[in-house]
């Protein structure tokens, strides 16, 4: 038997092995999402609320704050926050942050929540007088 022909073809089968394993083994993240619903003191979802995440003093990095977004509430009281691009495959955890939610002068209401890596992460805050 031709040795050289058999060389080649082993090193062709661990190529083709080597490239098939390397392709199966990348796997794409999921979505890193905060779901923050905020309800008036009845239950109902209260839209156009201001709601703030952002770290306590005691977390922060080298001095330098990583997270403080605002968004505001829709008709169904929820502001949804996307940190899907900030989470790195491997990565321990994401982050636990404060809610600060308002509206107006005279409404507030207030939470902490653990953003999970790759989940969609609920919380519900009540805004009250």
């Amino acid at each position: 038997m031709n040795t050289k022909l058999i060389a080649k073809t082993g090193i062709v089968f661990l190529l083709g092995g080597l490239m098939s394993i390397s392709l199966f083994s990348c796997r794409k993240e999921g979505d890193t999402i905060a779901r923050i619903q905020v309800v008036d003191t009845s239950g109902a979802p209260f839209p156009g609320a201001m709601v703030r995440l952002y770290p306590t003093p005691t977390i922060l990095q080298h001095g330098a704050i990583t997270i403080d977004d605002t968004l505001y509430t829709d008709l169904d009281g929820y502001a949804i926050f996307d940190y899907t691009d900030m989470y790195n495959l491997g990565q321990a955890g994401f982050a636990v942050l404060d809610i600060e939610v308002k509206s107006g002068d005279t409404l507030y209401g207030e939470g902490i929540i653990k953003i999970e890596d790759e989940k969609t992460t609920e919380e519900k805050v009540i805004i009250q007088p």
